[in-house]
């Protein structure tokens, strides 16, 4: 397989996956928790008496993985999956929280996308951590004061989001090695 087939192959996967982040986030947040609060979210434990909304899990990977879908098929294709994933964010989510989920996704995916751009090419994994960061803490504001009118969950929300972008990055690095290895240049 050539570079460019291996480079487009895996964007493309790193793009579906970043797709199913966003239904799976939006049905976590309704459906799946260790507690469901009436008419609010259902909540997971993030830290021994901390709790967040379960959709947090699957932001959190959704923000590496927009990162991936830009270093595999580049700059344009990664705000391109910014706005579909907007419109998905948008389509998908329970009518009371439509405004703040494509609203938190929108933002935060272009706040992750303006930290990850310039420093991806010299230090790919801290561009990661970086513009993951960024994005998580632009989503978890901005989702929670849409969606509750409180940042009650704002500590669980960046805890939560933070886990799984922490659970990335040790993949982001073997990546990182294997394009060496490989010779594969990012997009």
């Amino acid at each position: 397989m050539t570079h460019d087939r291996q480079r487009l192959t895996e964007g493309l996967i790193a793009l579906a996956a970043f797709a199913l982040t966003i239904p799976a986030a939006n049905w976590l947040i309704g459906n799946a928790g260790a507690v469901c609060v009436p008419n609010g979210p259902c909540l997971v434990p993030v830290w021994p008496g901390v709790m967040a909304p379960s959709g947090v899990l699957m932001v959190g990977l959704a923000l590496v993985l927009r990162d991936v879908v830009q270093r595999r098929l580049g700059a344009l294709a990664g705000l391109g999956a910014i706005a579909v994933g907007t419109l998905i964010s948008a389509w998908l989510a329970p009518p009371a929280i439509v405004i703040a989920s494509a609203s938190a996704f929108l933002l935060s995916e272009l706040a992750d996308f303006a930290v990850y751009t310039p420093l991806q090419r010299r230090r790919f994994v801290t561009a990661v951590f970086a513009s993951s960061v960024v994005g998580l803490v632009v989503d978890s504001i901005v989702f929670l004061h849409l969606a509750f009118g409180s940042l009650d969950y704002l500590s669980g929300q960046i805890i939560g989001k933070a886990w799984m972008v922490l659970l990335a990055l040790p993949l982001m690095y073997l990546l990182r090695r294997r394009d060496e290895r490989l010779g594969l240049i990012a997009a």
